[in-house]
């Protein structure tokens, strides 16, 4: 079963047709920039473009970095506000003549770590963190998923844990690795005050070199990589329209 997945971020946009069975990606990955202003006519132009890289007709499964329920947006922390109230489900259907499900970003690569990943039979409490352009996050009680949690915008030291945290401040405040893991664990200190988990998964841009942080990170739960790195995002969103398959 092929369907094809493409994760909309806040710096790219990024996309290939995927086995829904074993999560294999059946072509290499195609990558644009995220267009700027990120407003929703030129992203989901942008998606098309990765569509007929494909020449795709089938089924789309699409993440979006947001919250989104029944294809509608509701937020945009690193998109352009415009999209606040758009149907972007119906917009990707419209331009790219496919049935598509749009979902959050986390939640996916969330799903695809459950699936096949880090989570795979993992039962108890299980969060996924996303350390990219902001932070996702994606929570899981018995392999069943809490839609929309939005925990990089937790509040500590009075500022967005993802304005603190994420991958981005990372690069842009040229910090060491140490320093940044000291943020890290602060955040996901909070993290284990609040829901107590058994597991977290770490995944997101960063993840590629989680070599150089994750022995630094201190948590109670177990902490481990996401498997599939970077492109948990692509493999999740096609998991989740597997339905449009029926």
């Amino acid at each position: 079963m092929e369907i094809l997945g493409i994760d909309i971020g806040g710096s790219g946009i990024k996309g290939a047709p995927v086995n829904v069975t074993t999560g294999e990606l059946l072509a290499e990955r195609y990558r644009l920039e995220t267009p700027q202003p990120s407003t929703p006519a030129a992203v989901v132009a942008t998606v098309a473009e990765v569509v007929q890289h494909f020449n795709w007709k089938g089924p789309i499964g699409c993440t979006f970095p947001a919250v989104v329920k029944q294809g509608v947006v509701y937020s945009a922390a690193n998109v352009d506000e415009s999209w606040i109230g758009t149907n972007g489900q119906k917009l990707i259907t419209q331009q790219t003549n496919c049935p598509v499900i749009l979902l959050n970003d986390a939640d996916a690569a969330g799903m695809a770590e459950m699936a096949l990943g880090a989570g795979r039979g993992q039962s108890g409490v299980v969060i996924m963190i996303t350390f990219g352009t902001g932070i996702g996050s994606a929570i899981f009680c018995n392999g069943v998923l809490l839609p929309n949690t939005e925990f990089g915008h937790l509040v500590i030291r009075g500022r967005d844990a993802e304005d603190r945290a994420s991958d981005r401040v990372r690069q842009e405040a040229l910090l060491k690795w140490k320093k940044w893991a000291r943020r890290v664990n602060e955040y996901l200190g909070h993290m284990e005050r609040l829901f107590s988990p058994d597991l977290f998964i770490i995944g997101g841009g960063v993840s590629k070199k989680h070599e150089k942080f994750l022995p630094l990170l201190t948590t109670k739960a177990a902490v481990v990589s996401a498997q599939m790195l970077n492109e948990a995002g692509i493999i999740g969103a096609a998991i989740a329209a597997k339905p449009l398959l029926a």
